[in-house]
């Protein structure tokens, strides 16, 4: 095993673990926003059942 491989084998281990670090805060941080207010679900009745 040479210089060569162990420099590869931690940039794999830095970029998997800033990969994880990403994701867990993009996770956490959400996407924000406020939900609707209007629409949504409604009872069907007469017509608009066909």
């Amino acid at each position: 095993m040479g210089a060569g491989f162990i420099t590869m084998v931690r940039r794999t281990v830095v970029a998997v673990t800033v990969g994880i670090a990403v994701a867990a805060a993009i996770r956490v941080r959400g996407s924000g926003g406020v939900p609707p207010q209007t629409g949504g679900w409604r009872e069907l009745r007469g017509d608009d059942l066909r």
